[in-house]
This record gives C-alpha cells, structure tokens and sequence, in this order.
C-alpha cells in the first residue's frame, strides 16, 4: 500500500467543480468522479476533511450587486454550500466511505453542528468530515472558511482543487501568454493579487505557515500524487530562498477559477 506523506489534509471544492460540463446545479458523473479520488486518499490512511463551496448554485457577490443585501445574499450562499455537501456526502457514502457533514449554521434535522472535537474524533476514525455553510458569517468566503477549518484540525496542508494545472501569473483563459508558477510565496500572492484565493484566506494561511497546493481536479489521480508528495501542480508556502520558480509553458484553455 502507498504510504502518504500527509497525514490528515483539508480539501477545499469549488461549487463550480461540481457542474461539471454543465451550466447549472450538481452532475451526477462529475459528483461520482469526485467521490472516487476522495476514496483513494482515505484508502491509503490519509485523513481528509472537506470544504464546499456553493457557486454552482448561488453566489452571495454576485446577488449583492444586484442591490441585494450582502448579508442576505451571503446566507443564501452559505446554504447552497450544504446542498452541495450532502450530495457529495451521499457520493462518498456509495462509495464506501464513512462520512459526516458539520454545519456553521445549525440545521440538526440535515448535519451535525460544527463542533472541532467531535469532528476531530471523526477523521481519527477514517471518517471524511464535509464543513458546510462556511464560517457561518457573512462577508467571509468558502476559501477563508477552508483555511480556518484546516488550522482548527491540524491539517497539513490544504488543497485547492481547480479546473487548471495550478497558478498562473494572469488568467491563462485570457492571456495565452499567461505563465505557470510552481511554486510561490504568500506574500508574492498577496503583492501580486493573484485570484487563486481571497486575500483573506492567503493572509490567514500565511500567518499561520499553511502550506496551499493549487492542482487539476480533471486530471485522475493528481490528488492521490499531491499525498504521497509528488510535485503536482503549484505550491504557496514561506519561500525560504526569496525567488518564486515560473515555468513558461502553454496555457490552458479552461476558466481560471
């Protein structure tokens, strides 16, 4: 059995990665897929928790600028979220993993309440643990919600999964000449504003020596790699050296978030 280098991490799923090729809502393929790679980390002893994000469903920015109150808006987001983690919980349940959905916003009838302890004692159990609804506060994102529930169970590393390889330095989307980076410090993120999370969420990873490793979800088995150590897609930590490593290679096609 391959020994994972990582003993317990947090996995952060944009709602989007849900979709899927659709346009809308929750693919029953692309749930299943997702499902699969989750199973071959915690077939290997790894320790994963999950965060959901909700924008296949709603996007709280996105309703307030149509004069939508931000807190309502961000409510209803928070919502879309545990949608989003139920069916990924019923997922991981058919495919024979053990799994718990905590809630920020208590809904007992559906989820646990988040409680660290008892979701401590469930990933010590070989129990994937799904947080839902965010920090349970408006005005926060998914990403930032990520970051504090690994800091809050001692993950050793979060992981974005995305639609491109990594870390780009523009949106390779638009910028055909865009520039890979494998491997790049916080404050470079943060100096440059690169859209690989929100400004918050960096920061907070960055005060507390968060190792962040940016990879292709579409790419079978990346996640499986990204545990047993393997250099798979971009990597944000403390650089030590204080020289970012880019590689120029051709860009992908594919929306950057």
């Amino acid at each position: 059995m391959t020994t994972p280098r990582y003993k317990r991490i947090l996995l952060k799923l944009s709602g989007e990665a849900l979709m899927g090729d659709q346009g809308f809502g929750i693919s029953p393929s692309m749930i299943k897929y997702v499902a699969r790679e989750i199973r071959s980390i915690t077939d290997i002893g790894c320790e994963v928790a999950v965060v959901v994000g909700g924008g296949n469903i709603f996007r709280g920015i996105a309703a307030s600028s149509y004069n939508m109150d931000r807190a309502s808006a961000d409510h209803m987001g928070m919502l879309a979220t545990v949608i989003n983690s139920l069916a990924l919980q019923d997922a991981l349940e058919h495919s024979g993993v053990q799994t718990r959905v905590q809630t920020a916003i208590s809904m007992h009838e559906v989820a646990e309440p988040y409680i660290l302890r008892r979701a401590v004692r469930h990933l010590e159990k070989g129990r994937v643990v799904i947080f839902a609804a965010g920090t349970g506060n408006p005005y926060f994102t998914t990403d930032t919600a990520a970051v504090l529930r690994a800091q809050e169970i001692h993950a050793e590393m979060l992981m974005k999964a995305t639609k491109v390889d990594g870390l780009y330095d523009s949106d390779p989307a638009i910028n055909e000449n865009a520039a890979f980076i494998k491997h790049i410090s916080y404050m470079s993120v943060l100096e440059r504003q690169l859209k690989v999370m929100d400004m918050t969420a960096i920061s907070l990873a960055m005060d507390n020596d968060l190792p962040l490793v940016v990879f292709n979800l579409s790419d079978e088995g990346s996640m499986l790699r990204v545990v047993c150590g393997e250099s798979v897609g971009s990597r944000i930590d403390n650089v030590t050296d204080g020289k970012n490593r880019v590689d120029r290679t051709a860009a992908v096609s594919e929306s950057y978030h």
